[in-house]
């Protein structure tokens, strides 16, 4: 087929990138492969490429000689041209896990002394722990929730549900106090011994152990989201666990 001279826009995808991209008909398979290797990170010589137009199927785009021009393939605007990479996983670069990259930390020292952060603007407004009366305040905070216990009628071993009522999860009461091993959490928890495997931990946090039940049976909430009462244990096991930021 005949191919135009003007080059064309279209979309570069491989499972680590994604991008526009001009290309010219008159490229060869070759060529194509060699301008996307920088883009896409797949070696020329391990690209499997295929385009896809609209809501048609892929095509590949493949041949035995790879000097035939690209514009053999009908290209049009925005089209999606796949790049594949035919390397065995374990060869592949990952471009996608930033876990090993070095990363910059500014040591606390240093970020204490500088003018230009939140710590420098809580401090010049009196913000948080800097607030004169933040000590008074987070008392009366840990006072309300330890009413919050008594007045839901919160004791060991009582039997109890998880609150909102969207909230399927069946347990008793076996721990209420301070659970240190959570991260900026002051006042009383609650450690319920769930009925089914729907939970966060085996009854302990950071090594500690407030209560034993078997794992992923146990969670920690506050008094707010407990309801007591003679709830039998469900025979049905709910699948969807809770992945609140309120539990522990």
């Amino acid at each position: 087929m005949a191919s135009t001279s003007h080059d064309i826009p279209m979309l570069i995808v491989s499972d680590s990138s994604s991008s526009e991209r001009r290309i010219s008909p008159s490229w060869s398979i070759a060529t194509l492969k060699a301008k996307l290797e920088p883009v896409t990170g797949v070696p020329a010589r391990s690209q499997k490429l295929s385009i896809k137009i609209s809501s048609q199927a892929s095509v590949p785009i493949e041949s035995a000689d790879e000097s035939v021009e690209v514009g053999a393939w009908k290209l049009q605007a925005y089209a999606e041209i796949r790049v594949t990479d035919t390397r065995p996983p374990g060869l592949r670069e990952n471009y996608t896990d930033v876990s090993a990259v070095e990363k910059f930390e500014l040591p606390q020292s240093e970020y204490e002394t500088r003018t230009d952060s939140v710590l420098a603007y809580k401090r010049a407004n009196k913000l948080g722990r800097f607030d004169p009366s933040a000590p008074e305040h987070e008392q009366q905070k840990v006072a309300e929730a330890w009413r919050e216990v008594e007045d839901r009628g919160v004791q060991s071993d009582k039997r109890c549900r998880l609150l909102p009522e969207t909230d399927h999860r069946r347990g008793t009461i076996g721990y209420i106090g301070l659970v240190p091993g959570i991260p900026g959490a002051s006042g009383p928890w609650v450690g319920v011994k769930l009925d089914e495997p729907t939970g966060k931990n085996d009854g302990s946090v950071g090594g500690k152990t407030y209560f034993a039940c078997a794992p992923k049976c146990g969670v920690f909430v506050r008094a707010a989201r407990i309801e007591i009462g003679d709830f039998p244990v469900l025979d049905d096991l709910d699948d969807e666990l809770n992945d609140s930021d309120e539990e522990f």
